[in-house]
């Protein structure tokens, strides 16, 4: 059973009578790990309240809830017989502001190229950098709202939404204000936007002149800009993998941000062992994805700071890559997570089908 303080006696809606309504977690917990991740908290015949801004004020079973709100009015009453209520789907890693395409790397991938071959010719992300440093912001917003529409309709009603196709601070920035605008006013889907400044070395830059950059000056701009509320960023993300941002330059960067009041939720990992898992304990993170050469030492470390393991089937899958070894997470304590890596790269916007590639 959950609640909150009852200050009103008018509210937006009840939904009663479910056969179930699924609240996942019943102690408030954070998140789930190990053989917990396997019960699941229903109510069997139960009630939904929400209150006349949008939130939920309570849930429990149908007696309990016609009791508390007895003389309550609502100005919609649904009975939902026969059907359940479950929460929406999160969606724990994305790339959704973005312009251009990269259909011609498809050809690229089935000749055999590999995703740092792509990289090194001038695709992947620097080709998409181009494309989106050219695109407005009222561009990029059109662009972000089809596609949240389209992430609403598979059942996603949270989303993290990540920076990173800038790399320079004007186009870092308008980034995350596309973000900003998009969460804050137009947007069915809430979205937790992240800073990635750190996706790519820049071209004609280094990895420690490219971390420089970010530390000295986009940082302090972005607190500025934060302070203004014109963007809203949580966590701060570093694309830690050999020969693009190595330890050094990762760290720097992941530290700098949480001075500036940001949470660590970084790539790592992916491609090759960085020891991210041991990292990310010891910076204090809040999540790695991708994971998939994740040791049996970092699965440790993650379980023991409670770092979150977001793993992305639909980029495991289409780049070819071994998957993560999430059994051995699951059963070593890592609170485990699934996104979409939703990007040009990975053209997948439904939860749905990343579960049924999880399985």
């Amino acid at each position: 059973f959950f609640s909150v303080a009852m200050e009103s006696t008018t509210f937006l809606l009840r939904i009663r009578n479910a056969a179930q309504l699924v609240t996942v977690c019943e102690k408030g917990e954070r998140t789930k790990t190990g053989p917990a991740m396997d019960q699941v908290s229903i109510i069997e015949k139960g009630t939904l309240v929400v209150g006349l801004d949008g939130r939920i004020v309570a849930v429990g079973s149908d007696h309990t809830m016609a009791v508390r709100f007895a003389g309550a009015t609502f100005q919609q009453d649904v009975d939902a017989t026969g059907k359940s209520i479950v929460p929406g789907l999160v969606d724990a890693h994305t790339h959704p502001v973005w312009s251009g395409d990269r259909v011609h790397e498809f050809a690229m991938k089935l000749a055999g190229a590999s995703y740092m071959d792509i990289h090194k010719a001038g695709g992947g992300i620097g080709f998409t950098v181009t494309h989106t440093r050219q695109s407005s912001e009222e561009e990029l917003l059109v662009l972000l709202l089809a596609r949240l529409q389209r992430m609403s309709q598979f059942g996603t009603t949270l989303m993290e939404g990540k920076s990173g196709y800038g790399l320079d601070v004007e186009s870092e920035m308008k980034m995350l204000r596309v973000l900003h605008r998009a969460g804050r006013y137009q947007s069915a889907v809430d979205i937790v936007s992240t800073f990635l400044g750190a996706h790519s070395v820049p071209v004609g830059s280094t990895a420690a002149k490219h971390a420089q950059d970010i530390i000295e000056r986009q940082i302090p701009i972005l607190k500025e800009l934060k302070a203004q509320g014109e963007i809203s960023p949580e966590n701060i993300d570093v694309f830690f993998e050999k020969g693009i941002f190595e330890e050094e330059e990762t760290e720097k960067i992941l530290m700098a941000g949480k001075e500036a009041g940001l949470h660590l939720n970084f790539h790592g990992d992916e491609i090759h062992a960085m020891n991210s898992g041991e990292m990310g304990e010891r910076l204090g993170a809040r999540a790695i994805s991708h994971l998939e050469q994740l040791s049996e030492e970092g699965i440790a470390a993650m379980a023991h700071g409670g770092v979150v393991g977001v793993l992305l089937p639909t980029t495991a899958y289409i780049l070819g890559l071994v998957p993560p070894p999430a059994r051995k997470m699951i059963q070593g304590g890592v609170p485990v997570a699934l996104a979409s890596d939703f990007n040009p790269n990975a053209h997948c916007l439904s939860m749905p089908h990343v579960m049924n590639l999880a399985c």
